[in-house]
């Protein structure tokens, strides 16, 4: 097994083609998830060769070679591009599971390397769909107990239950005033604002007294999930975040630490990708062939660095509170604020 996945690693670092790099990058990720977790930290060297095997392929070809795909701002990919890609779709992946906001963390970033335009909102949904694949991998055996107890098990049919009534509040909301907030709302200005309040109602909400009622999520009730989901609403003001918002939100109603961190994290599946498909409908006419190249760099370093965040995730929650990450929202808040307020920097134009 260790030689397999050394040569996967080898192959996908020195792949011809793209596809032949994901080819040996999926042999790579099989091979490695089928060791036990000693084994799995020893051939940690191969697997990371690998995944960053198949990204140094579709840069080489697709940059280097003579007639390399046509960017997302419709020129010629070049190294900086698929730089740009790379640099977002590891933002997207190490922020979106975290209560620190991914998508204010994508409007500063794409802001600062100046990537944008309409056929950019197409590479978010791109690099959205990464993230949730890695979630997804992480609790697949969860999703499949579910999906095979769903006719018979009533613990399943209760928590799948759970989530459409947790996840329907952000569809009634998000029809009606998505684009609203879009166009309102998208700045580094809003962002920084959100972060700092946001960080603050979590130091309040981890100081608090908790009475934990709810263990697991197994022993929810609907109306936990009903208040989850309007919480959840919260984050449609970027900034806030989506994971920040659920989780707070379920320590305020009683949940254990463990039981609102997953909760979280299944809400996210049917929220977010609900979230791509109309996205993608709306912005169907900015997918282009041309553009697979800048997609796939940033759909494999978003999975990849998502997968990351979220075992990371789950074994720090189990020891220590958010304390951290409302410090660091903050932190990070105020550093913008200063910078727009001192003119060090011009956010009035920013945009996702």
């Amino acid at each position: 097994m260790y030689a397999l996945l050394r040569a996967a690693g080898s192959l996908s670092s020195s792949g011809a083609t793209p596809a032949g790099a994901l080819r040996a990058g999926l042999l790579a990720f099989r091979a490695w998830h089928s060791l036990d977790a000693q084994s799995r930290l020893a051939a940690g060297s191969s697997y990371v060769q690998a995944c960053g095997g198949i990204v140094a392929t579709i840069f080489y070809t697709t940059t280097l070679n003579s007639e390399p795909a046509a960017s997302l701002h419709g020129g010629m990919m070049d190294l900086w591009t698929a730089a740009q890609a790379l640099i977002l779709g590891i933002v997207e992946g190490l922020t979106e599971f975290l209560p620190i906001s991914s998508t204010g963390h994508q409007i500063i970033v794409a802001d600062l390397i100046d990537f944008g335009g309409e056929r950019a909102m197409a590479f978010n949904i791109i690099i959205q769909l990464g993230a949730i694949l890695a979630v997804v991998w992480e609790f697949r055996r969860k999703i499949l107990d579910v999906v095979v107890g769903l006719p018979k098990q009533q613990e399943a049919q209760r928590f799948t239950l759970n989530l459409l009534i947790a996840f329907m509040p952000a569809v009634v909301l998000g029809v009606i005033f998505a684009d609203t907030i879009h166009h309102y709302l998208f700045n580094a200005i809003t962002v920084a604002t959100a972060l700092v309040v946001g960080g603050v109602i979590m130091l309040w909400a981890e100081r608090r007294v908790h009475t934990v009622r709810t263990e697991t999520v197994d022993d929810m009730t609907w109306s936990d999930a009903l208040k989850i989901g309007l919480v959840q609403c919260l984050a449609m003001i970027p900034g806030t975040s989506r994971s920040g918002s659920t989780i707070i939100g379920g320590l305020l109603f009683g949940l254990s630490r463990k039981a609102a961190t997953e909760f979280s994290f299944f809400l996210a599946m049917p929220t977010m990708v609900g979230a791509a498909v109309y996205s993608g409908y709306k912005y169907r006419d900015m997918f282009r062939p041309d553009d697979f190249a800048v997609f796939a760099i940033g759909f494999i370093t978003s999975f990849v660095f998502a997968m990351i965040a979220v075992r990371a995730l789950l074994k720090f929650i189990a020891t220590h509170s958010y304390a951290v990450f409302a410090w660091y929202r903050i932190a990070f808040g105020l550093l913008i604020l200063a910078t727009w307020q001192f003119g060090w920097i011009d956010w009035a134009s920013a945009k996702a």
